[in-house]
């Protein structure tokens, strides 16, 4: 009972302790500052316009840039030091965009959707259609996107690639065909994913019944690391190198050894874009023993003649596709009609798309709906 009695004063003098002192920091601390309220961006209009925000307190030139055709648009200051602008109205698509303030580009702050890159500096959006397009969340059945990390002896170093497998995967133990999908030279691996909706893309192309079950691999295409100090020369052809000696060597083996593929070059797809377009063309195009169908977009290729007559030394192709495309606003648009004249020259057959749009994300998306289809049925005979 005496023992009840002093733990009873001992915490009655704790609390009345705390309590004091609680009311003294109260009486003593400065007056908060009222909050300024969040800032909403991107704020997408059901129109299809796009509002952007920004707080900042200094005096500046700010303007919102994107994968829209219109070009940037200059932000205007308003109440709280927020700066805003109005664009659109565009169509249903997802744009990546970056601020530029006074000439430094940055994300935007009050948005958590950015892009998967190697320098983090662009935000995205998305502006839905009605009804749903081809990328979009739709309620059909669902993929399932794995990531491993991997460690590349090739390489000598940690490595990431994320692999896509279609609805009932699990429970359907067929064997599967496979498509190695690369990315741009800004991005990495989670980039055909994260924005480019690629497993979006195939959920959707399936449950329409309009492309076959796959399973998409999807790499990172930075392979080659220059060491410290030296000039990086011929970057570009070594990465490609390391690049293809690290699929070859690695991902492709561990792909063929956790998944049920099959491993025969009639059921195995390469395409990429931009830099992984010059990727996916250049080995697709040098080991056809490994690949029937190869596809490009918007590819860098330095030389598309010499490639050509590198890959196609007979004049003759067994290829059951190959694919490029470009748009007609893109930087790369004289390489990928290059290419095709070369092609042509030789009597090689393939498919060359020359669309509407520009190096970006929009166009590219669109492409792999157009690819996917075409991708391992019989009325391609190779």
């Amino acid at each position: 009972m005496k023992n009840c009695l002093v733990l009873s004063v001992l915490l009655s003098g704790i609390a009345t302790s705390f309590s004091q002192s609680t009311n003294s920091i109260a009486t003593n601390a400065a007056p908060r500052r009222p909050q300024s309220p969040a800032v909403v961006s991107p704020e997408v209009q059901s129109d299809g316009r796009v509002i952007f925000r920004i707080r900042s307190t200094n005096d500046a030139v700010i303007k919102v840039t994107g994968d829209w055709r219109s070009g940037p648009v200059e932000l205007r200051r308003g109440s709280n030091q927020v700066w805003s602008g109005t664009l659109g109205p565009l169509d249903p698509d997802i744009y990546g965009y970056s601020f530029n303030i006074d000439g430094v580009e940055v994300i935007d702050p009050s948005n958590p959707w950015s892009k998967p890159m190697r320098a983090s500096r662009t935000s995205l959006v998305e502006v839905p259609g009605n009804p749903p397009r081809l990328w979009e969340f739709q309620p059909v059945p669902h993929g399932t996107v794995h990531i491993h990390n991997y460690f590349s002896k090739s390489l000598n170093r940690l490595r990431r690639l994320h692999v896509y497998t279609p609805p009932g995967y699990e429970k359907n133990r067929s064997r599967l065909p496979v498509l190695y999908l690369f990315h741009g030279s800004g991005d990495n691996d989670a980039t055909w994913t994260v924005g480019g909706r690629a497993h979006f893309i195939a959920d959707n192309l399936l449950a329409r019944k309009q492309c076959q079950p796959m399973v998409i691999v999807m790499t990172d295409g930075h392979a080659y690391v220059a060491a410290p100090g030296a000039a990086a020369t011929n970057a570009t052809a070594r990465n490609v190198d390391a690049f293809r000696d690290d699929l070859l060597r690695e991902v492709m083996p561990l792909v063929e050894s956790t998944y049920r593929i099959k491993a025969d070059r009639a059921h195995r797809a390469i395409i990429g874009l931009s830099m992984g377009g010059g990727q996916s063309l250049r080995i697709g195009l040098e080991r056809q023993d490994l690949f029937a169908w190869v596809g490009g977009m918007s590819s860098f290729l330095p030389d598309p003649e010499k490639a050509v007559a590198a890959s196609f030394p007979k004049s003759k192709s067994d290829l059951r596709l190959l694919w490029i495309g470009c748009g007609k606003d893109d930087f790369l648009i004289d390489g990928a009609r290059r290419l095709a004249a070369a092609l042509s020259e030789r009597n090689i057959p393939h498919e060359f798309r020359e669309t509407a749009g520009n190096h970006s994300w929009p166009v590219w998306r669109g492409y792999l709906g157009e690819f996917l289809p075409l991708l391992f049925t019989d009325k391609r005979k190779g």
